[in-house]
C-alpha cells in the first residue's frame, strides 16, 4: 500500500502525468503535480519573469553588499514567489534563492541568469513534448483483436 503510494507519487512528480485518478491513496500526488506542473510559457509570462528578475538584481546591486536590514531577503522572497507564479516551480530556483542569501553574492545577477535558464529548459521540454505528440499522432492504430467466445 505504501510502496504503491510512493510509486504513484514519484511517477506523478517526475513524469508530470497530469490528473491522476483520485482515491484516498493518491490524493497527495495529485496535489503535488498541480503545484509543480509548469504552465504553458506565453510571451507575457516570460516578460513578467524577466522583469521581476532584472528588477530584483538591480535593486540588490543598488543596495550594495550589505543591503538594508532584511531588505535583500524581502526582495529575494518576492522575486522567488513572482517567478514561481509566472514560470512555475523549478529546482533551479532553490539554489538561486540560497545563493542570494549570501551577502556579497547577492550583487551578482543570479535571478536573471536563473530565469533565463528556466525559460530555456521549459522551452526545450515543450518542444520535446510537442514532438512526442506529433509522433504519437502518426502511429497507426492497433489491429482489432478477436474476442474469445
Amino acid at each position: 500500500m505504501v510502496t504503491e503510494y510512493l510509486r504513484v507519487a514519484a511517477l506523478a512528480i517526475l513524469c508530470d502525468l497530469g490528473d491522476i485518478p483520485t482515491s484516498r491513496n493518491v490524493a497527495i500526488p495529485t496535489q503535488l503535480t498541480r503545484i509543480t506542473r509548469a504552465p504553458i510559457l506565453t510571451r507575457r509570462r516570460i516578460v513578467l519573469a524577466l522583469m521581476v528578475a532584472v528588477l530584483a538584481d538591480g535593486l540588490q546591486f543598488v543596495m550594495g553588499p550589505l543591503g538594508w536590514a532584511f531588505g535583500d531577503q524581502a526582495i529575494d522572497v518576492i522575486a522567488m514567489a513572482l517567478t514561481i507564479w509566472a514560470l512555475g516551480f523549478h529546482l533551479l530556483l532553490l539554489p538561486t534563492f540560497v545563493v542570494e542569501l549570501i551577502p556579497i553574492a547577492d550583487m551578482l545577477p543570479t535571478w536573471t541568469a536563473c530565469v533565463i535558464a528556466v525559460i530555456a529548459l521549459r522551452k526545450r521540454a515543450e518542444r520535446a513534448r510537442e514532438k512526442e505528440t506529433i509522433e504519437l499522432r502518426n502511429v497507426p492504430p492497433l489491429p482489432k483483436q478477436r474476442q474469445r467466445p
